[in-house]
């Protein structure tokens, strides 16, 4: 890969076109257009904190492991057992991330066949779109790296001309637009949450979940050409583009609401297609959907990418069960194809709680942003505890390494406890917020298999990176 192919990995699993639409309608019931408006640049500047800290690590360790990887690196003691809970948190993470953007993918094409078609919204009819985008996902993964590389080049494009058209649409072609007070200043609360203070932060996750994935540049290194370098700018400009190009879209589509009331009543579920329509007329509506849906399709596909690697080089690790299963190399395409189909079979199952719990999305992007960035910041702490004993790079902070790595720390300590609370009130079976069940579970089989096996045999990650290691590989492979 070439570093804008890198780049374009971790941009496309960002997806503004994904995370900020799929999860609007949560935004505009959980503090409404004021969160979603200040909330977006909030979070985009504290996750740039988190992102320049892993880059600078990024560098000095660029392989596909990552996060494991660089913390069992870090570690002053018990460096296995650092790299093991880093992997599971990650690998909890990937897989909640691909669960969510392929299940918003489902409920948008949904909202779409229901539009052209009459294919109602229901639960079971988004599973079943839900385990058919996944399939489509496994399936080009499967077909080998030169073509999801192509097609993350194309997903930039896709994401750049996507957002200039759905926002000049919105912005030239509506007969009448919101007032820059509603915009900026409006505050709606549908939770059943009576402080006002606490709706707004739990309005945050509609950005937060956004700026999730861009691990993904680290975790392709090891099919990067100078990645000491390309991986590190590839995390940090991801998150860059993505801050501007959200803000503008968020913007755009909040001018353009037409009935606000409507939008979040909508039959098809799927509160900003009914914007569209509000907006442009059915025509326009449904092809600005069709652009979304697009977007969205390149974001899963770059997930479960990303996904497949990490899994590849944990199992290779022998850190998951059954993995010499996963950790095989495709002789063909010599890429870990069983990783891809186990990133994709793990999201469907994240998924399934929709059909009877109507919070689950939620839900599954909340396990999403506490998994990932929890593998996240225990890195940065480790490195944090280096001090000048780290080994720099070719791509550092200097002397703001320090300060960088503290506020990151600060931040991913507020958002992992905040995602974990009840979304809507009264709480019952069918709002339940089961992020915390999902993550006590993988917590707690991680550590038992921890204490009981694992520490007795684990002793880290492996690297595959040398030239001769690489070379024995492909040998092997095509043999």
């Amino acid at each position: 890969m070439s570093a804008f192919s890198n780049f374009a990995v971790s941009f496309s699993i960002i997806s503004v076109l994904s995370g900020c639409l799929t999860l609007y309608g949560f935004g505009m019931n959980t503090g409404g257009p004021a969160l979603i408006t200040w909330g977006w640049p909030l979070v985009g500047v504290m996750t740039l904190f988190v992102g320049l800290a892993m880059a600078e690590v990024c560098s000095s360790y660029p392989t596909a492991g990552g996060l494991y990887y660089w913390a069992a690196k870090l570690a002053p003691s018990h460096g296995p057992a650092w790299s093991w809970f880093t992997g599971w948190f990650n690998f909890l993470g990937q897989v909640a991330v691909t669960a969510g953007v392929d299940f918003g993918a489902a409920s948008f094409l949904n909202a779409l066949l229901d539009l052209q078609f009459g294919f109602t919204a229901t639960p079971a009819h988004t599973i079943m779109l839900f385990g058919l985008v996944l399939l489509a996902h496994g399936l080009l993964n499967t077909l080998g790296v030169k073509l999801v590389s192509l097609l993350n080049n194309v997903s930039v494009w896709w994401h750049v001309f996507g957002v200039l058209v759905i926002v000049g649409a919105l912005v030239v072609l509506p007969s009448k637009h919101q007032s820059a007070s509603f915009v900026f200043t409006h505050v709606v609360n549908n939770t059943g949450w009576h402080s006002s203070l606490y709706v707004g932060l739990l309005g945050l996750l509609l950005a937060q979940y956004t700026f999730t994935g861009y691990d993904a540049s680290a975790h392709m290194t090891e099919e990067t050409h100078d990645a000491a370098k390309a991986g590190p700018r590839g995390i940090v400009m991801s998150i860059l583009v993505s801050l501007v190009a959200g803000w503008i879209l968020l913007v755009g589509i909040t001018f353009a609401i037409q009935d606000y009331d409507g939008a979040l009543s909508s039959k098809t579920g799927v509160p900003p297609a009914q914007i569209f329509i509000d907006a442009l007329g059915s025509t326009g509506g449904k092809l600005l959907l069709l652009i979304a849906i697009g977007a969205q399709f390149f974001c899963g596909m770059a997930s479960v990418t990303a996904n497949s690697r990490m899994i590849y080089a944990f199992s290779r690790d022998g850190a998951l069960p059954g993995s010499r299963l996963w950790h095989r190399i495709n002789k063909r395409t010599k890429t870990p194809t069983n990783a891809v189909w186990l990133s994709a079979g793990g999201a469907f199952l994240l998924g399934l709680p929709y059909l009877w719990n109507t919070t689950a999305y939620a839900a599954v992007t909340s396990i999403a942003v506490i998994g990932l960035y929890i593998a996240y910041v225990l890195p940065i702490v480790l490195r944090l505890l280096q001090g000048d004993r780290f080994e720099r790079g070719p791509w550092h902070l200097g002397r703001w390494s320090k300060v960088i790595g503290t506020i990151a720390v600060g931040w991913t300590l507020v958002i992992s406890v905040l995602f974990m609370l009840p979304t809507s009130s009264p709480v019952t079976a069918d709002t339940f917020n089961y992020t915390p069940l999902a993550v006590l579970v993988v917590l707690g089989f991680a550590g038992i298999w921890w204490l009981v096996s694992a520490r007795k045999w684990f002793t880290g990650p492996k690297v595959q990176g040398s030239a001769e290691e690489l070379a024995a590989i492909e040998h092997e492979l095509d043999v």
